[in-house]
């Protein structure tokens, strides 16, 4: 064989190993492509397109961290959802629950970390100074309280209580324990119309059936006439 021919045949042989080795790495490309899309979508809520609590716990605790006595964190559960359920239909309280979400998303804005809890509860870490915190919780509530139109042109009436906590006000950046004081505050303002802010003492309340027991003296605003 000429010595021209021999090139060539190594040419050839190298241009076949690469060729068969590009087949697995393109193949492991789209699978990794595929795979990242699945862990992306086990973060979210499929209902609302919120994040699962385990993707919000994370990114509601990088928020604390960066942002200090500059956070709140939002507790949020939607007052008479059941009666919505059994009058018009499980699909009408499915598409409040994702107005709701759309409501707070569109609140919180896109660096804050929002997430539904499980069931008719939502939760928010974002950032806000104490200075601006009457202001957009009164925001939040009115949003909250604005009927859903259905896609069959029905009207939902709908409500919601609202917590909040805020570091400095609590005295803690413990994500756990804000959530707790967030959530006693809601129980206090419940059915109030109006949004719940968490005091120290709040951090204490026993949790009853994963509720918590009311306690009086909560500062409360935002009222829906």
């Amino acid at each position: 064989m000429s010595s021209l021919l021999r090139f060539q045949a190594r040419i050839g042989q190298r241009t076949l190993l690469l060729t068969t080795a590009a087949v697995p790495l393109t193949g492991w490309a789209i699978h990794a492509a595929t795979l990242h899309k699945q862990l992306a979508a086990t973060r979210k809520d499929p209902l609302t397109g919120l994040l699962c609590r385990d993707a919000y716990t994370a990114r509601a605790r990088r928020l604390l961290a960066r942002h200090g006595d500059d956070t709140t964190v939002v507790i949020v559960d939607q007052d008479h959802f059941k009666a919505v359920n059994d009058t018009m239909g499980h699909p009408a309280g499915d598409a409040v629950l994702a107005a709701t979400a759309a409501r707070l998303t569109a609140w919180a804005g896109p660096r804050a970390s929002v997430g539904r809890l499980g069931g008719d509860e939502f939760a928010v870490v974002l950032e806000l100074p104490a200075a601006r915190l009457e202001q957009r919780l009164a925001q939040l509530v009115r949003m909250l309280h604005t009927p859903v139109v259905l896609e069959d042109g029905r009207t939902a009436d709908v409500a919601a209580s609202v917590g909040a906590a805020s570091p400095d006000a609590v005295g803690s950046r413990d994500l756990t324990l804000l959530q707790r004081a967030a959530d006693a505050a809601l129980y206090d303002g419940k059915h109030s119309g109006r949004a719940a802010v968490a005091s120290p003492a709040h951090t204490t309340v026993p949790s009853i059936n994963g509720r918590r027991a009311g306690r009086s003296g909560t500062a409360v605003w935002g009222r829906v006439a």
